[in-house]
């Protein structure tokens, strides 16, 4: 690979953003595990710092950073509960923000997704795996401590109500929310513009502020990204 320059982001703490060879850009986080990849993503290394290219189209959290999210406050040290883990993708990447002092935990209910995952969590000792339904936050309740974000990116038709609902067990006040909207899973016979101001009601009615909404067209259809702060 040629020649590329990696600056840290103008705006978000552990986000890079790398210039390639002809000039496009993409965006990155600090390998907390130099020399693995997580999902087939590009390695970049500079000096003795190796960076892991971010796909827009494999994380919704990228998506929304290259859409213009007003804010992405995850910071190292932080602890994030992390709904709708899957194989690890994104969580990977917040893992890489948090590094070790911070901790990601991360819920997902599939058991043959889960295998992944907890392979994944072999290597990435600051992701904890927890096989259960997000919709039930008491039933890992003693395994998760008081986390300073929720990321939340569930295919159910109340992701709001579930957000809040573990919002109440997990998320201190003045904690943050990044909700995933999947207007399909919700409603597939209602506009996603619909879609979206119910499930964002519904959050200010259980004690969120909401930040920002953006939408993740053309990375994934159907898809917007909510930032919200907790006032409980």
């Amino acid at each position: 690979m040629g020649e590329v320059k990696i600056v840290p982001h103008e705006k978000f703490e552990g986000v890079y953003v790398v210039e390639l060879e002809d000039g496009s850009m993409r965006l990155a986080t600090r390998n907390l595990v130099p020399g693995t990849r997580v999902y087939g993503e590009r390695l970049f290394r500079v000096g003795e710092t190796e960076y892991r290219e971010w796909n827009a189209y494999r994380s919704k959290l990228s998506a929304a950073i290259l859409k213009g999210l007003s804010d992405v406050p995850i910071a190292k040290g932080h602890k994030v509960l992390y709904l709708g883990a899957a194989t690890g993708t994104t969580a990977s990447h917040v893992s890489d923000i948090v590094g070790y002092d911070g901790r990601v935990y991360a819920v997902e209910f599939a058991p043959r997704v889960m295998r992944e995952l907890v392979a994944l969590c072999e290597i990435r000792r600051n992701i904890i795996p927890i096989l259960a339904d997000a919709r039930f936050p008491n039933s890992y309740r003693i395994i998760v401590e008081e986390v300073d974000a929720i990321y939340s990116d569930v295919a159910q038709p109340e992701q709001a109500k579930l957000v809040a609902d573990n919002a109440e067990f997990f998320l201190k006040r003045g904690g943050y929310l990044f909700l995933a909207i999947k207007a399909r899973s919700v409603d597939v016979t209602m506009e996603p513009s619909d879609v979206y101001k119910r499930e964002v009601d519904t959050l200010k009615n259980r004690g969120f502020k909401i930040i920002d909404v953006v939408h993740l067209e053309p990375f994934d259809k159907d898809h917007a990204m909510v930032l919200a702060v907790y006032e409980g």
